[in-house]
């Protein structure tokens, strides 16, 4: 099921990473050669604020490079009020006119095969009226969105509870609509595994959830939305209120879609290249010294279910790395034992920095984050 959703669709339409914790950690420059997974390409774009040589974005779906491709492509032709249109608010309302007369033009073949048909994406029209509302992810956002909307009460407090301007207010807020958010009904959905698959959680890790917790998936979430909504101001997360809303504000959004840095990105926007591969491929294929991985959570999936992948990936990533190489990745566990011996060994792992960053991550969602560097 989980490849069958993967295979044959956009999964990710937003990056669900705190790009803020990611730059902290990996300390880019004007000499760093990054490889990492393309996922929505939000992430990309922000680190090349930090002015990188090189960004090398991995993706097996291809789906998720033409969206990066797209973003590009707004960046090369169109205005900055195009871009915030399209995925600041997720609807343009000249979007046919803009692709067609400027965005096209710019794409791979296989990112034009993509948009060609899917432009009413970002329509604003019809049931699903935000980009952000499509693809799995967003098709699981917007059945939560419809559900929260259809309790009014509800939804006034939610609201409320994105609007408060103090961490106390907040607090109080969140525990008051807790259980009303993670009801019986909810927690049956999101124990279901196609949920789990249409959000990009494959079974691997939905085993360590049953493992850890009683209410399996709504118990991690629980701890999730805890730690995000009573420990951290929520002024500035603009991850889960898009998934609220459907749309970034002007103020509340990632650092891409701010108006001060859409000429540094555009000016540095080549530096960005697209692979439809492996992690693996792309390092045979491509072999250097790289500065930097980024690899996400997916040595979660290879950790259950393909342990010689795992084993040929790390191989590849330490025959193409220089000495201080940073590898970033997180797991949906909150230690991992998958590291093959030959990986302790060649690898340094820090954690009081790591340990930091991660109780400040705004998205919550991950049980650990690991920070390498190669010795």
């Amino acid at each position: 099921m989980f490849r069958k959703v993967h295979s044959n669709n956009l999964v990710y339409n937003t990056c669900w990473e705190d790009p803020r914790c990611d730059r902290e950690l990996l300390e880019l420059n004007n000499s760093s050669e990054v490889v990492m997974i393309t996922s929505a390409g939000c992430n990309a774009l922000d680190y090349l604020l930090d002015q990188p040589a090189q960004i090398n974005c991995v993706d097996v779906n291809p789906r998720q490079n033409a969206l990066l491709q797209l973003k590009l492509a707004t960046f090369h032709k169109g205005s900055f009020e195009d871009l915030f249109q399209l995925f600041g608010k997720g609807a343009h309302p000249e979007a046919t006119a803009l692709y067609r007369e400027q965005l096209r033009e710019a794409l791979p073949e296989y990112a034009q095969d993509y948009w060609d048909g899917r432009l009413n994406f970002f329509s604003g029209k019809g049931v699903r009226k935000s980009f952000y509302h499509y693809s799995t992810s967003g098709s699981f956002a917007w059945v939560a969105n419809q559900y929260i909307r259809a309790r009014r009460s509800l939804h006034r407090q939610i609201q409320q509870l994105f609007e408060a301007d103090t961490l106390d207010r907040q607090s109080s807020i969140y525990f008051q609509i807790e259980q009303k958010v993670l009801n019986g009904l909810v927690e049956w959905m999101v124990n279901r595994h196609l949920t789990m698959c249409l959000v990009g959680v494959p079974r691997s890790q939905q085993e360590l959830f049953i493992t850890k917790y009683e209410k399996g998936a709504l118990g991690f979430i629980q701890e999730c939305l805890r730690k995000v909504f009573t420990q951290q101001p929520i002024q500035e997360n603009y991850f889960w209120r898009l998934y609220m809303n459907g749309s970034y504000t002007d103020t509340c959004c990632p650092s891409y879609l701010r108006p001060d840095n859409f000429e540094p990105i555009r000016s540095q926007s080549d530096k960005i290249q697209t692979h439809t591969t492996t992690i693996s491929n792309f390092l045979r294929e491509n072999p250097r010294p790289y500065s930097h991985y980024v690899l996400l959570d997916h040595q979660d999936w290879l950790a259950a279910n393909n342990r010689p992948a795992l084993e040929e990936e790390w191989q590849l990533i330490l025959e193409n790395s220089r000495p201080g190489t940073r590898i970033l990745l997180r797991s949906a566990a909150e230690e991992v034992d998958f590291f093959p011996e030959f990986v302790m060994e060649a690898v340094e792992f820090e954690k009081e920095k790591t340990a930091k960053t991660h109780q400040r991550d705004r998205v919550g969602t991950y049980g650990s984050v690991y920070l390498g560097m190669v010795r």
